[in-house]
């Protein structure tokens, strides 16, 4: 390899541009800098956004990222906040069970994910509901499985009724297209064995499961199920 002359360094590989954030939005962004005002982080525009030392919760690192409400101050500027609980609600208004809505994982904890609900509420995923790995900071699309008496969110990534079979059913038809017709999982296979495989709850792997063998595209057998071939 030719050696590059001595007053001439190596340059770092250019930066993947931060897709643009906006002011009302939760957002996980990355630190830039970190002086004596504040912390800098890039939120896809030119000029970086402030977190002021007192809307910090901890003092960020540089490189690291962190979830914060963007939001204008009182001298009109767009700044970022790690206060969360300041903008966003437990009780939440205007939202029923089966609306869809738009999800951004704050937290992983063994019960599930904390989400922030349409960057306005917070809402709970529980981990039976989690069909695939999120992050700290995911966005992603999910359902409102049911409001609570206290006004607080139970979530779903599934859509709910028969949209949520047919997505399930759709999982299904896929991974036996894929084994050869055959898959070693039925009613009384674990479920963690059916998380593992396709994604989905043992509940929701039964319903869509009967709803197949009723419209006749599987056989189901004592050691797994069948594709019908058409």
């Amino acid at each position: 390899m030719p050696r590059l002359p001595r007053d001439i360094a190596p340059t770092a590989p250019p930066r993947a541009a931060e897709p643009q954030a906006n002011v009302g939005e939760v957002a996980y962004l990355r630190v830039t800098k970190v002086n004596d005002i504040g912390a800098f982080l890039d939120w896809g525009r030119p000029k970086d956004l402030l977190l002021p030392f007192g809307e910090q919760r901890f003092r960020p690192d540089e490189g690291k990222r962190v979830l914060v409400m963007i939001y204008v101050d009182d001298r009109m500027r767009p700044v970022a906040s790690m206060r969360l609980d300041r903008f966003l609600r437990d009780e939440a208004e205007g939202l029923a069970a089966g609306d869809r809505v738009s999800l951004t994982i704050a937290d992983l904890t063994d019960l599930g994910a904390k989400a922030v609900v349409d960057n306005r509420f917070w809402g709970l995923l529980y981990q039976d509901d989690i069909a695939r790995p999120l992050r700290r900071g995911d966005r992603v699309e999910g359902y409102v499985r049911r409001v609570r008496d206290d006004g607080r969110l139970d979530l779903s990534l599934l859509p709910p009724g028969e949209a949520r079979l047919d997505l399930v059913g759709e999982k299904v038809l896929a991974e036996l297209a894929a084994s050869d017709g055959f898959l070693p999982l039925g009613d009384k296979s674990p479920a963690a064995a059916i998380k593992t495989r396709l994604g989905v709850s043992k509940n929701a792997f039964k319903q869509a499961i009967g709803r197949l063998y009723k419209q006749r595209r599987i056989v189901i057998e004592d050691d797994g199920i069948r594709l019908i071939e058409e």
